[in-house]
């Protein structure tokens, strides 16, 4: 009687595994057949657009002047560049220092004021930095430095690598903390220092997780949209010179914000905007390859965490 008991209770809990079991294959293939889909729809979409101006023109073009069908890339790319790699210099030089500092050398107290903050500032929706950005960021540029309007790359650029801070610094303490407790203690038995132990032994052991951290953030601030709309001028031209960043711009997702509302629908300019985005998702998915490739060849050659 126990037995037969003792067997039921084991069947049903092998049928409730399964069943979880089941349940979350079907989330990871619902998961996939989403981005499949999204890939397939933007390919469909933007492929018109491809076919009709040419991949190279499409791309490579230095005008964008929609009244006159005329579409190039450069200038969304050429924009999109310089508001990435200045937003993300912003990011790393604020950031990766807060990571170190809240997982390797802030007090309880420390840690109890700054945990928190950095975590309401990552649950802050895009718009309000964007508002921020206008009322404060813009109007501060556009004094400081005699500006015709405020709203340029410069403006896009900082307010995207301030936007940033959390969510690199969380994973950055993240990958930190996971190196294991017997390396800083072997470091600190043979006799080095506290900051010489940091430098040295953690972010080494901690450096797949810092610059997976780093590539992801790229694939964000490129990927931003409402915030950017904002505070650069929207304005789809090549700087110039190219590295002016006192002068107006427009990225991928701002021209997509700012002109799928007004374009008819198939049109050319239509299917022009899907194109922007599915080159946008294209680099996004590959700055994400990348980074896992990177994070698994640093950890096996550096014993990474």
């Amino acid at each position: 009687m126990c037995f037969g008991i003792v067997m039921s209770i084991t069947k049903m809990r092998r049928c409730r595994e399964r069943f979880v079991e089941a349940v979350l294959f079907l989330c990871a293939i619902a998961s996939i057949l989403v981005m499949l889909l999204i890939f397939y729809f933007l390919t469909q979409e933007s492929f018109k657009a491809f076919l009709d101006l040419g991949v190279l023109p499409l791309l490579l073009g230095q005008k964008w002047h929609p009244v006159g069908d005329i579409y190039g890339m450069m200038p969304l790319i050429a924009s999109s560049l310089e508001i990435t790699a200045l937003a993300l210099f912003i990011n790393i030089m604020i950031g990766i220092p807060l990571a170190i500092y809240l997982a390797e050398l802030a007090g309880p107290r420390s840690k109890a004021i700054l945990k928190p903050s950095i975590e309401l500032l990552a649950g802050v929706p895009s718009i309000v930095y964007g508002f921020l950005g206008v009322i404060i960021l813009v109007s501060y540029l556009q004094e400081s430095f005699d500006m015709l309007t405020g709203r340029s790359i410069l403006a896009g650029s900082i307010l995207l690598g301030i936007m940033f801070i959390p969510y690199i610094t969380t994973i950055c303490e993240d990958a930190l903390r996971a190196v294991p407790r017997e390396f800083k203690e072997g470091s600190l038995a043979l006799g080095a220092n506290k900051w010489q132990t940091i430098r040295h032994v953690v972010i080494p052991a901690a450096s797949s997780g810092i610059t997976a951290a780093v590539l992801l953030n790229i694939g964000s601030i490129i990927g931003e949209t409402m915030a950017v709309l904002l505070v650069v001028g929207n304005v789809a031209r090549i700087p110039s010179p190219i590295f002016n960043i006192f002068d107006q711009g427009a990225t991928f997702t701002s021209v997509i914000a700012g002109e799928m509302g007004e374009v008819a629908r198939g049109s050319l300019h239509y299917h022009v905007l899907f194109a922007v985005g599915f080159v946008l998702l294209l680099v996004v998915s590959a700055l994400s390859i990348v980074a896992d490739l990177v994070r698994a060849r640093i950890r096996k050659r550096f014993g990474g965490y």
